[in-house]
């Protein structure tokens, strides 16, 4: 019986590493979980060009349920390489804390490739609050509880999470605006309907830059390499460090021989001087580590979600 075993596993293993010799031989599809036009999307259409696999990489947009529909489909597609995620905090390590009805576990149905970037969020606020520093915009929110609106790309998004452990920390009590999305959330902001949001630093970066709205603080504990005037939540509050990453996934099973084709595919594009400039210039730092560094990120941050999910009073729906 043991030896049936092996000999099963040898033919498979045989198979697998067939199959990745002549990989590949159609196009390949790079999912991203959320609508065209948006970060994510604009990292994969910057990365694809630059990939040498001798055969079409399609971006394909598949957006729902904060990132979960498409990592859904990837996690049940066919583990032959000829589909990818790119993949990013919500669907990966905030969604699994936060939602009962997932149809993936991001530990066991994703094959990690590489870790693309990461980038920090930032605390932006309309121009015309009488705010210029995180200690005014504290004292004036602990003056007016629960008066001021801050909105998010919805309910149990980083952009919902990350205020509430600010609220938590900085004891401040603010009032929730869920939106379906953050643009439209930042375009309340720019016209005054809401008063504060925190965001990716890659949306309100230009808005920011145009003087329509105003970075209060940014959430890493290393300074922004797009605003490095903007000191850190973390200098009032220490311990505050929330950062966005993004990276790319296959679905558990792919040969790891395909698996480390990619892997370094998408290393060499990060490398390319052009490549760097325009991620850096959105707002992203360039990683460009391996799987197993992102599958590491990935345990620690459900930890993390877990723990602020907890503290705040948030049940699972």
């Amino acid at each position: 019986m043991r030896t049936m075993r092996w000999l099963l596993l040898a033919l498979i293993a045989a198979a697998q590493i067939a199959a990745a010799q002549g990989y590949p031989t159609k196009p390949v599809r790079l999912l991203v979980p959320y609508p065209a036009g948006g970060p994510v999307d604009a990292v994969a259409r910057i990365l694809v060009p630059h990939l040498s696999l001798g055969q079409n990489v399609i971006v394909e947009n598949r957006s729902g349920a904060g990132g979960s529909i498409g990592a859904e489909s990837v996690a049940k597609s066919a583990p032959d390489g000829y589909m990818m995620l790119i993949g990013n905090t919500g669907p990966m390590t905030i969604n699994p804390v936060l939602r009962r009805d997932l149809g993936y576990d991001p530990r066991k149905d994703f094959a990690p490739v590489t870790w693309l970037t990461s980038s920090q969020m930032v605390l932006v606020v309309h121009p015309s609050l009488p705010v210029h520093s995180l200690k005014e915009f504290v004292a004036l929110a602990r003056s007016r509880p629960g008066e001021l609106n801050y909105g998010t790309a919805g309910v149990g998004n980083l952009t919902h999470l990350g205020m509430e452990l600010f609220q938590s920390m900085a004891k401040v009590k603010l009032n929730h605006v869920p939106y379906k999305g953050v643009a439209p959330a930042y375009v309340d902001l720019i016209s005054g309907e809401i008063a504060v949001m925190f965001g990716n630093v890659t949306g309100p970066l230009a808005h920011i830059q145009a003087g329509r709205l105003r970075a209060i603080a940014v959430t890493s504990s290393q300074p922004s390499p797009v605003l490095p005037q903007v000191p850190r939540v973390a200098d009032s509050y220490p311990g505050f460090d929330l950062v966005t990453w993004m990276g790319i996934f296959f679905p558990a099973g792919t040969p790891e021989a395909i698996r480390a084709q990619l892997q370094g595919e998408f290393q060499k594009a990060l490398r390319i001087p052009d490549v760097r400039e325009r991620l850096v210039a959105l707002g992203n730092d360039v990683v460009a580590r391996s799987g197993e560094d992102m599958a590491a990120l990935i345990d620690r941050e459900l930890k993390l979600y877990a723990k602020i999910v907890k503290s705040v009073g948030m049940k699972p729906q």
